[in-house]
């Protein structure tokens, strides 16, 4: 079936340790084809999870022989046929079509230097959107992004300046990447962590880490 099954309530927390990236898309190559993946120590392309109709735009382990998502760009918008599908970089965006050319999934970034946007897909299992004349300046990164897995480097925080908090979500069951009853995210509040369910029942709670460096995401 291409992954294991857990219980709803348990989240993927893979640990790798890698400081060198790979480009992957660029203005000459900003689109994966139905037979192609963009790959280096993980890879991304279109996956199908088990007896699922649908595909999605994921990323997993390259070099793990059972086959491991950790990441999932359209989880809640599938698409039905992948050969008439792209993902590629639009208007200064990382952006999905369906088959009707239809937009399905976005970066969502206002970007002034929609001619230079680059995508590089990192070693550490980060995808950056970034102006291709400024490398170090970030546009969008998929760690401030997560899905059902922790990677190191990813955030797990909540930002005081957007009021939003980037959250672990469980997929809805093993065949379906589409966002499930539980989530993980930080009670800044209590210096701790929290496991809800159906979005607001608790749990389980970490408890307090008054060891622990809570700094807000800014």
């Amino acid at each position: 079936m291409g992954i294991r099954k857990y219980p709803c309530f348990m989240f993927f927390v893979f640990f790798i340790c890698c400081f060198f990236f790979t480009n992957i898309l660029s203005h000459g190559a900003d689109t994966i084809s139905a037979n192609q993946s963009l790959s280096g120590k993980f890879e991304l392309g279109f996956y199908k999870p088990g007896k699922s109709s649908y595909y999605y735009i994921s990323m997993w382990y390259a070099k793990v022989s059972t086959l491991t998502i950790v990441w999932v760009a359209n989880r809640d918008n599938p698409i039905s046929d992948k050969y008439s599908s792209v993902l590629k970089i639009l208007g200064g965006n990382l952006v999905i079509l369906n088959e009707s050319l239809t937009l399905i999934w976005s970066t969502n970034q206002n970007s002034t230097t929609s001619n230079s946007v680059v995508a590089v897909l990192g070693d550490d299992g980060n995808m950056i959107l970034r102006d291709g004349s400024n490398s170090n300046r970030p546009i969008w990164q998929s760690f401030d992004h997560p899905a059902h897995t922790w990677l190191p480097g990813a955030k797990i925080a909540y930002n005081k300046l957007t009021n939003t908090h980037q959250r672990l979500t469980s997929w809805k069951n093993s065949e379906d990447p589409s966002t499930g009853l539980h989530s993980l995210s930080l009670d800044a509040n209590n210096s701790q962590y929290v496991i809800f369910w159906n979005g607001s029942k608790q749990y389980w709670t970490s408890g307090s880490w008054e060891w622990a460096d809570f700094q807000l995401s800014t």
